[in-house]
């Protein structure tokens, strides 16, 4: 058999693949549509709740990647299960989704990773913006960054939970890859001034001072505003992610310029409801302690002593008083399982005031 037999054969067995492929994503979506009548039928209050199931979803892609055999990665394989949901959740009901803008965000990138294309996201200039929206009901959930893995945390994100009554129902992470961007009217041997958000130029600052040290550096509000900036000044460039430089019609001078190769952000998904266990998953509360001697080690040892594997502990100021501070602690588990209620009802009798933020699926993607 020669190469254009082979070849022949090969697309046949291509397209009869697809071919079943098609039927089988059909099948699935009409079964999507299935369980939605199931759940009309049973509770239609409920149901216009509880379209959307993140413990859910994030069951269907850790089946997808352990099933996985290759050659596709596994995050790939689960990245092709999102969107094939986030279709079918769509005939139902597209996901309202409010975002940190403007369009091009590396927030709205992590509101799609988490979603698929097929919701509906919104950006907002602020993230007081973001909750406000979702607490009025006018989106179903919210997208805000909460921890960069170079620059550490997002405060004004952990400042809004003291005062919001909305959940955490899921979270992303997501790899940052900082590039260079240039226009179309940009010189390129004349750069003097370079645009970013404050945390991006920070990202960057080795690599800014071996290529760029002459070059002025001008924190902006995010990377998409230093994106939009570029098309009427010909002596600037920003730092911004893809699909800044996509959306706004931007060439790549230089990509990957952040000086940390694993440079990554968490962001927080927040909503009204409750999330139930899916089997792997996280708790995040914020707690306030009495200003006193050992006030810190008796928050933390219950979590030694029940052997609940602690994540992040952070501390902010207080709002009722000068010099007192409040822990964000995010830990392993969910707030259902034994052990840790066992432990949220000791730090409670502890601490002044205990708030539970929400207990939700860990980030599989």
């Amino acid at each position: 058999m020669n190469e254009s037999e082979q070849l022949k054969v090969l697309r046949d067995r291509i397209d009869s693949i697809d071919d079943q492929i098609g039927k089988l994503i059909s099948e699935r979506a009409q079964c999507a549509q299935d369980v939605a009548e199931v759940k009309k039928s049973a509770n239609p209050e409920e149901a216009a709740k509880s379209f959307y199931r993140p413990e859910r979803e994030a069951q269907v892609l850790r089946k997808a990647m352990g099933r996985n055999q290759g050659p596709l990665s596994n995050e790939e394989m689960a990245r092709l299960f999102r969107e094939i949901m986030s279709a079918c959740l769509a005939l139902e009901q597209p996901i309202k989704v409010a975002f940190l803008g403007p369009e091009g965000t590396f927030t709205q990138q992590a509101a799609l990773k988490h979603f698929g294309h097929s919701a509906i996201a919104m950006p907002f200039s602020a993230i007081d913006e973001v909750f406000r929206e979702v607490e009025a009901g006018a989106v179903n959930y919210g997208v805000v960054p909460v921890e960069n893995s170079t620059e550490g945390v997002v405060n004004h994100t952990l400042d809004n939970f003291m005062t919001s009554n909305l959940k955490i129902c899921g979270e992303v992470e997501l790899r940052i890859h900082q590039n260079l961007l240039i226009s179309d009217v940009t010189h390129v041997k004349n750069i003097s001034r370079i645009y970013s958000h404050s945390q991006s130029l920070a990202q960057c600052r080795k690599w800014l001072d071996a290529h760029y040290p002459n070059a002025e550096r001008i924190a902006v509000s995010s990377n998409a505003e230093a994106a939009k900036r570029l098309k009427g000044e010909w002596n600037a460039a920003a730092i911004a992610g893809s699909m800044a430089a996509e959306l706004y019609g931007l060439k790549v001078l230089a990509e990957k310029i952040e000086d940390e190769p694993d440079n990554s952000t968490r962001f927080l998904i927040i909503g009204t409801e409750s999330v139930p266990a899916s089997g792997d998953d996280k708790t995040s509360l914020v707690v306030a302690m009495r200003n006193e001697p050992g006030a810190l080690h008796n928050l933390l040892e219950p979590f030694h002593r029940h052997n609940i594997d602690l994540t992040r502990v952070e501390s902010r100021p207080a709002r009722t008083g000068a010099w007192t501070y409040v822990f964000f602690i995010d830990f392993s588990g969910h707030a259902q399982d034994a052990q840790v209620s066992k432990v949220l009802n000791e730090v409670s009798s502890r601490a002044a005031d205990l708030k539970l933020l929400g207990s939700y699926p860990k980030a599989v993607l």
